[in-house]
């Protein structure tokens, strides 16, 4: 997602130490860029989540931190889904789960080509400190299965009642919007008002995702950390995925 541009001399520039301060998000620049430095440790990583700033930079940059204005979201019980969409899911094309294979599905984000980027943002140091986040129960991975292969899936951060969305991929048409679609229509069922999506892509515009000012997004963190949390394997917590009100209404009934 980054352009690959560093960050101006003016951003703030913080140290390795664990016990880090990141400074306002209301203070990014006119990029989005909010600072520079610091580590992916767990601890550093969740202190960003919960104040609505996300890491994203090339392979060789140092590590850029994010508070982007507009901020790009979709509300759950506002995802749209066409009458293909619901004819595919019907049909049954894709097995979904839910972090039954987190690492194959971060794996398979970070080598899917994306228009307009050279590489991928999301390098073997991005890769294993997600994969320690999943194992502390915090990160969390949705997978479309055709057979016995992974089709598509997407990954992200939950805290409290917010999950942020990183990044998705397709090996086979539609298979990351039958992953969206599912897990939507379950956060709904759960009481998670947002999915964060970070920035604008047309997929997720397509299916409601929207632009709000950042004031409005960071209220919402806060308000989804007051809820409680789903920490742990949500293939046990969530249990019966990809069953949902939404899923019943849309895919089971007939139209």
């Amino acid at each position: 997602m980054s352009d690959g541009t560093p960050a101006p001399s003016e951003v703030p520039f913080l140290s390795e130490d664990e016990r880090i301060e990141f400074p306002d998000p209301r203070s990014a620049d006119r990029r989005g860029i909010l600072c520079v430095g610091a580590n992916l440790s767990p601890g550093v990583l969740l202190s960003a989540y919960s104040r609505g700033i996300f890491p994203w930079f090339s392979e060789g940059d140092p590590i850029l931190w994010w508070s982007p204005n507009p901020r790009f979201v979709l509300f759950p019980p506002e995802i749209r889904v066409s009458e293909s969409m619901r004819k595919v899911l019907r049909k049954g094309t894709y097995t979904l789960t839910l972090d039954r294979d987190f690492r194959g599905v971060i794996e398979a984000c970070s080598s899917a080509p994306r228009p307009g980027q050279d590489g991928t943002w999301i390098t073997r140091d991005m890769i294993e400190a997600y994969v320690r986040l999943h194992h502390l129960g915090f990160a969390h991975s949705v997978e479309a299965w055709k057979g016995s292969e992974l089709a598509g899936g997407l990954y992200g951060v939950s805290l409290g009642r917010l999950f942020c969305g990183e990044s998705m991929f397709s090996r086979a048409p539609n298979a990351s919007k039958a992953a969206l679609i599912a897990l939507a229509w379950r956060l709904a069922d759960e009481g998670f008002p947002v999915i964060d999506s970070q920035v604008r892509t047309e997929h997720v515009a397509s299916m409601g995702g929207r632009n709000i000012p950042r004031t409005r997004y960071l209220d919402l963190v806060r308000a989804c950390l007051e809820l409680p949390g789903l920490r742990g394997s949500w293939d046990g917590l969530l249990a019966g995925f990809p069953d949902s009100a939404g899923w019943r209404k849309g895919v089971l009934r007939r139209s």
